[in-house]
């Protein structure tokens, strides 16, 4: 078991590694800002599960394939990039949000959002590589198992981001709230959701080992 001062290390480094701008934050801000906070928090429990994956495989040493094997590494990385195509298209193509009685009618489910988070983390080789860097930093043969050790630090790591993410949705949501009543700026929302999807696809293209 690790020390409890290795966990405080890991969680306080966990937190500023999430309040870094970067692909998943503004993914999870832009979802909020269009769909609702409850959306918003529902992306960043899919975001939550895909990192339950990166955390078994540095844990069973699977992650150390994408570090040597720049095969595996580009056909996640254009899955990745595809996917994020796949969602500017449908941003851009996307009208205002209808309103029904004061309440939004939204054409995907949260089980459809929840699944979007878990893509989105899934198919970024760059997390596992994180992960394969920063979780074993703070192991310890003399704690115990290396494996056992990578994965409660990988809960922390969720934890860390869950916390800070769902606070990212939850002022994004509430922003939200106020411009989804005005269909000319959701249009332009929908469109600027879209323009960040292909920066991040580009930004995934362009990703180095």
């Amino acid at each position: 078991m690790p020390a409890v001062e290795t966990l405080v290390q890991v969680f306080v480094a966990s937190l500023l590694l999430a309040v870094t701008p970067g692909p998943d934050n503004i993914f999870v801000l832009t979802q909020a800002a269009l769909r609702g906070a409850r959306m918003g928090l529902l992306v960043v429990l899919g975001l939550c599960t895909g990192l339950i994956l990166h955390t078994t495989l540095v844990a069973v040493g699977a992650a150390a394939i994408f570090a040597t094997s720049a095969l595996a590494f580009e056909l996640l990385k254009y899955c990745g990039a595809a996917y994020l195509l796949y969602l500017a298209w449908g941003a851009f193509h996307a009208g205002a949000q209808q309103i029904d009685g004061g309440h939004r009618v939204d054409a995907l489910s949260g089980g459809a959002m929840y699944r979007r988070g878990i893509i989105m983390n899934v198919t970024n080789p760059k997390v596992s590589l994180f992960f394969l860097a920063f979780l074993p930093m703070f192991a310890d043969e003399a704690r115990g198992a290396i494996a056992w050790q990578i994965v409660i630090f990988g809960l922390v790591f969720q934890l860390a981001t869950l916390l800070v993410f769902g606070g990212v949705a939850l002022a994004a949501g509430r922003l939200g709230d106020w411009l989804r009543q005005r269909p000319g700026v959701q249009r332009a929302m929908n469109r600027i959701a879209g323009l960040v999807f292909v920066v991040l696809a580009a930004s995934l293209l362009l990703a180095e080992r």
